[in-house]
């Protein structure tokens, strides 16, 4: 029987031979790798830097355990897709920054589909090809800063939905790569996107003010050529008053240049009189009218803030238990009201509250008393009212102007017989006609003198009264009618026959 030392022995010794034979099963080539660090670069664990040698190419032979691998400071040129023949498939960070590089192959980053971190700074590209990063959907930080890139190929970000952090500045770029920042599915992600010292001239002003408040807090624009104008500088000059990092930060660099100065300015001060005179930036009132269904954003420049909570003007909170009430919060933080009502009006605060930042946020709500169609119906009703009295005007113009005139066109109805409502036809209507060409007619003073043989005052025929001198005298009559004072005269001379 063995003694206890003996047996630990054993023991001791058949554990070092099961090593053995699982080293030698497989084992033994990848313990061994870890003596394989590339000749001059320094190796730790999974870290390899070969950086400030001088390399004019890449090692090959890299260990497929490398996670990091520092490759800057070199004399490398071309980026091939050989350029490490083995996958690298723990490969997560891969620095080539402080090089000379110039082409990149599309096809360079078919082995290391992992990479979540490529710094490819201070090299010497010209132009981004297209679908050149849609091999690295993994990736979440992007250096291109400090080349001599300027034109960038649509699709060259294309698939790179995880893509946070892109760095694109001192570079030749001319053209704001607005697809970047409007099409949210194409960089859902994005929070980070750095264009300035470049060549960018006009900024799509609609398009940036409807990115949210956390995309702006990481767009830098600072140290461009900017044209000056109004709508430049209500932009810059909500985003300071949000407190946004991109422009509190760097406010000094935020110029632009007045065409007719032929100098730079600073875009805060084209509100002055000696500058473009632009209005003073007040923050935007929410409007809304009576009815109406509200959604208040909380449009915080904080990303992925995991509470909000509203206050009302009324420091009602929400959210709350009650069922019955008006105002509900969102599965987005957003606080819906239906309907409004008048008395909704007033300021809404949003607490939002993240790991790493908290901010409050203020909106102001203002709700008309009458619905959202009741001004265009009473604009309507006063526009066909309006219409209505030009018309009428013109149709009493026409009326005055194109009627046909009964006295003075036609000359042999000078003597025409006056209306039978006249003041003669009342006068005279006790006297009954003996004309016996009348017919009957009720006979006026102008029907005596037109008709028949013309008789005197005292009713007497004039045998020797020419039709000329008749159709004086009948004229005279008639002015002697027409005369108030005259009328009792008529009356007097003129025998009344029973």
């Amino acid at each position: 029987m063995l003694a206890p030392g003996h047996r630990l022995a054993l023991r001791c010794g058949r554990v070092w031979l099961l090593l053995l034979l699982l080293l030698g099963c497989g084992l033994a080539p990848e313990a061994g790798s870890l003596l394989n660090c590339p000749p001059r670069c320094l190796c730790a664990s999974n870290i390899i830097s070969c950086s400030k040698l001088g390399l004019g190419i890449i090692p090959t032979q890299l260990p497929r355990f490398t996670a990091i691998l520092d490759l800057s400071h070199n004399n490398l040129t071309r980026l091939r897709a050989d350029w490490t023949p083995a996958r690298l498939p723990h490969l997560h960070s891969l620095l080539l920054s402080h090089n000379a590089l110039g082409f990149i192959s599309t096809e360079a980053f078919c082995h290391v589909p992992h990479l979540r971190y490529l710094d490819l700074s201070s090299n010497s590209l010209k132009a981004l090809e297209e679908f050149l990063f849609s091999q690295l959907q993994e990736l979440e930080v992007l250096l291109l800063y400090n080349n001599q890139i300027a034109q960038m190929d649509r699709s060259a970000f294309d698939d790179m939905a995880r893509l946070q952090k892109l760095y694109l500045s001192q570079n030749q770029i001319s053209r704001f790569p607005v697809e970047l920042v409007k099409d949210r599915a194409k960089l859902p992600d994005l929070a980070l996107l750095d264009l300035s010292t470049n060549k960018i001239k006009g900024l799509p002003v609609t398009a940036l003010k409807g990115l949210p408040a956390w995309m702006k807090n990481g767009l830098y624009l600072h140290s461009n050529p900017l044209n000056c104008d109004c709508g430049l500088y209500e932009l810059f000059a909500h985003w300071h008053a949000r407190q946004l990092s991109s422009v509190v930060d760097f406010r000094e660099e935020l110029v632009c240049s007045l065409p007719q100065a032929k100098r730079s300015v600073s875009v805060f001060t084209l509100n002055r009189h000696d500058s473009l005179n632009c209005s003073e930036f007040k923050e935007h009132t929410l409007e809304a009218y009576l009815g109406d269904t509200v959604t208040i954003d909380c449009d915080t420049k904080v990303r992925g803030a995991t509470t909000r909570e509203w206050v009302t003007p009324t420091n009602g909170r929400f959210p709350e238990e009650s069922a019955n009430s008006t105002m509900t919060v969102l599965g987005n933080g957003s606080l819906q009201i239906r309907p409004i009502r008048v008395e909704d009006m007033g300021t809404y605060t949003c607490y939002a509250v993240s790991q790493a930042f908290n901010e409050t946020l203020y909106v102001d709500v203002m709700v008309h008393n009458f619905t959202q169609h009741g001004p265009h119906d009473t604009l309507n009703t006063a526009y066909t009212t309006l219409v209505g009295c030009i018309l009428s005007v013109i149709l009493v113009l026409i009326y005055l102007y194109l009627t046909p005139c009964r006295c003075c066109c036609r000359s042999n109805e000078k003597l025409a017989a006056p209306p039978e409502d006249s003041i003669n036809s009342s006068m005279l209507s006790t006297t009954p006609n003996h004309n016996p060409e009348a017919g009957g007619r009720k006979g006026s003073l102008s029907h005596l003198a037109a008709s028949g043989p013309m008789q005197g005052q005292n009713g007497k025929v004039k045998p020797n009264s020419t039709p000329e001198q008749a159709a004086r005298r009948a004229q005279k009559a008639h002015r002697k009618v027409s005369d108030p004072d005259s009328v009792s005269s008529v009356f007097s001379d003129t025998p009344i026959v029973v």
